[in-house]
């Protein structure tokens, strides 16, 4: 369990303006603690901390401190510290080679740039923006462009979190595990620990 008032005083003490540790775990103490993990203002925080304070408890996401420090590190990292909730698109080479990637389930003309990598944690393709669909109820594939949106943004991510069981290896300490089933690899390790090692500070 989080130590929602202990959370609130170490926020407080770091001049975030939350008002008091009364132990409700709402929309301005996570904006505050995603500013602390992103180093932004808390301001610019706040529609991603809506979001999240809405839908994340039924994914089981702050049940633990180690499953929040992990979900947040992750996301920061992964957007860019919450910056960006699609990929940019230039369109690099990389990025051309998406159309017609069977892979990615990209079968119709437009279908690379179409189902861009969008979400807190990118779904990328039409194969994987169908899948979400019917996980999530949205219609993804007919309006790619709401995984842009916070709401639709948290709800997907925290699916494709929990279908690949990052929870269960964020309680078990098998934060590198998390990194290489999020991107393949160990692209940013650095950074991501060092976003998930300031939420684990704040959290306690």
């Amino acid at each position: 369990m989080i130590d929602v008032p202990s959370l609130q005083r170490r926020l407080l003490a770091q001049g975030y303006g939350i008002g008091t540790a009364d132990g409700a775990f709402g929309p301005r103490t996570m904006a505050a603690l995603l500013a602390h993990v992103a180093m932004r203002p808390m301001r610019d925080m706040q529609p991603i901390a809506d979001a999240m304070v809405k839908h994340i408890d039924r994914f089981g996401l702050r049940d633990t401190p180690a499953r929040l420090a992990n979900w947040l590190g992750q996301t920061c990292h992964e957007t860019g510290n919450y910056r960006w909730l699609r990929e940019i698109w230039g369109p690099t080479d990389a990025q051309r080679r998406y159309e017609g990637r069977a892979d990615l389930g990209n079968t119709q003309p437009g279908d690379g740039k179409r189902f861009m990598g969008r979400g807190l944690i990118q779904v990328t393709g039409r194969a994987g923006y169908t899948e979400m669909a019917m996980r999530s109820g949205l219609p993804l594939v007919e309006q790619p462009e709401l995984l842009e949106q916070p709401d639709a943004a948290v709800i997907v991510s925290a699916i494709w979190w929990n279908k690949r069981q990052l929870s269960t290896l964020a309680d078990a300490g098998r934060e590198d595990e998390i990194t290489r089933r999020i991107n393949g690899g160990t692209n940013g390790l650095s950074d991501r620990r060092a976003r998930v090692a300031r939420a684990k500070a704040m959290l306690g």
